[in-house]
């Protein structure tokens, strides 16, 4: 998790400098249950078909994860906050599963894609963990993408003196996006969201509670 580590003293460095809302979770959801009911009303509002560029330069869409459990989440890699930690909990929870972590995939889905190049993800990805899928794509792609899953994405100037020791790090700007995490299951549908700041043993847990739950159907 050498991404996650690194990120740490960051943390000091960003308070007082970056605009409050860097890291906002775009419409508020509270958490939802760890298995959606059947009316749940939140599904049918998140996801869709995309087609993106995966960190080893291969085309891919959605229907290459069905049959998985999908664990969507948007950010970048010049993030200096909560998208590094946030990934690297992901990764931690779904090791947390033991037998049944092959049934989910971690997706991580640019929002700068002009920045985040497939070489660009590719060794960013090397500091989380193994078979995590990086994304990028076209900004009519990612824009594509990013309004199916309802997370807002808008760059933030760094041009105030005060943000100058950001620069050497996040370069000209940062990207303000949301920051939950969406749970897709094997078919394609839409199965909860994981919030910003939920710890690893509580994802491993909604993780394991929705797969249990899709045993019991089939």
């Amino acid at each position: 998790m050498r991404a996650a580590i690194l990120a740490l003293p960051l943390l000091a460095l960003v308070a007082g400098t970056v605009p409050a809302a860097a890291h906002g979770a775009g419409e508020h959801h509270d958490a939802t249950a760890e298995t959606a009911p059947a009316d749940d009303p939140l599904a049918g509002r998140f996801g869709g078909p995309f087609e993106l560029v995966d960190q080893t330069g291969r085309t891919v869409t959605d229907r290459d994860f069905h049959g998985r459990f999908m664990l969507i989440y948007f950010g970048y890699t010049r993030c200096v906050d909560v998208c590094p930690i946030d990934l690297a909990v992901q990764g931690e929870a779904i090791e947390g599963l033991g037998a049944d972590a092959d049934k989910v995939v971690s997706v991580f889905v640019t929002v700068d894609p002009a920045r985040d190049t497939p070489a660009v993800l590719a060794e960013w990805l090397q500091g989380f963990r193994p078979g995590t899928v990086g994304l990028t794509g076209s900004e009519a792609q990612v824009r594509k993408v990013a309004a199916a899953y309802r997370v807002h994405r808008r760059k933030v100037s760094l041009d105030n003196p005060e943000a100058e020791h950001l620069r050497d790090v996040a370069g000209a700007y940062i990207v303000d996006h949301g920051t939950l995490a969406f749970l897709m299951k094997p078919d394609g549908s839409f199965a909860t969201i994981v919030p910003h700041g939920v710890d690893a043993a509580k994802v491993t847990d909604i993780l394991a509670r929705n797969i249990r739950a899709a045993a019991a159907t089939n």
